[in-house]
């Protein structure tokens, strides 16, 4: 883009509310993430301490080799929480199918009865969930990103080296720890609290926030994910909506000047 085009934009922005506060909303979350990262990778201890105050330490049988770690996670033996983690696993499924039969209702109306706006924030909202928790997670970071999960590691009775967040050396094959994919999900599904309408949103918005902070613990609290992996999960998804909009934003005002 010429130099010239570019400061016209950027001029379009800022007299456009909405692609301006979006845009910055982008950047800011963007950085947020960045900067997380870089600290739990310069400070693993944040990551080892948290995951150690889940583990059960037991002593190891006669015969063990010197300096094997025994024990558990006990979350993750409870039937109860077992359940629990299964039912909220689905719910961003859940969310998707009936964003996806709202989107398909504002579709079908026309005329004075339509409303673009709405079909806008269903899609985007889509968009953002495709992206988000489906491509980058668990297709691109979780499958390339080689982080052992806690309890396959040595500190927590695993037999693979620790690697702290944002390192790819690890050992780990294949759905990996780096990031947490249901964090990602739950993470989503606060993005959806402004497409409520106003009269469920103080009703339903409260068990969104419970879901999609109970859902990141259990993954913590089970060994299946340390603190950076759900953190970070769970953030990706506000900054990828946040960058859908933004470029949708951007799109129209560029769409608009010519």
């Amino acid at each position: 883009m010429p130099k010239s085009d570019y400061k016209a934009l950027l001029d379009s922005l800022r007299r456009d509310g909405d692609a301006y506060r979006a845009s910055i909303l982008a950047l800011a979350l963007f950085t947020l993430w960045w900067l997380l990262l870089a600290i739990f990778y310069f400070f693993p201890v944040l990551d080892i301490t948290t995951s150690a105050a889940f583990f059960d330490r037991t002593q190891c049988p006669d015969g063990t080799a010197a300096g094997v770690v025994c024990g558990d996670f006990p979350s993750r033996l409870d039937p109860l929480l077992i359940f629990l983690r299964k039912v909220l696993f689905y719910a961003p499924s859940a969310a998707a199918i009936v964003v996806i039969i709202a989107l398909v209702k504002a579709l079908q109306h026309h005329g004075a009865t339509y409303e673009p706006a709405k079909v806008r924030r269903y899609g985007l909202s889509l968009i953002a969930f495709f992206l988000g928790p489906y491509v980058l997670v668990n297709l691109l970071l979780k499958s390339f990103s080689g982080r052992p999960r806690p309890h396959q590691t040595d500190l927590f009775g695993g037999e693979q080296p620790f690697m702290p967040a944002g390192s790819f050396a690890g050992q780990c094959d294949n759905n990996c720890s780096f990031v947490s994919g249901e964090a990602a999900g739950a993470g989503w599904l606060i993005c959806l609290i402004p497409l409520l309408q106003k009269k469920f949103r103080l009703v339903l918005a409260s068990g969104i926030v419970a879901v999609s902070l109970i859902t990141p613990a259990f993954r913590l609290s089970f060994g299946g994910h340390y603190l950076s992996d759900v953190v970070l999960g769970w953030l990706s998804s506000p900054v990828v909506f946040a960058l859908v909009v933004a470029v949708f934003e951007i799109a129209r005002v560029r769409k608009n000047a010519v």
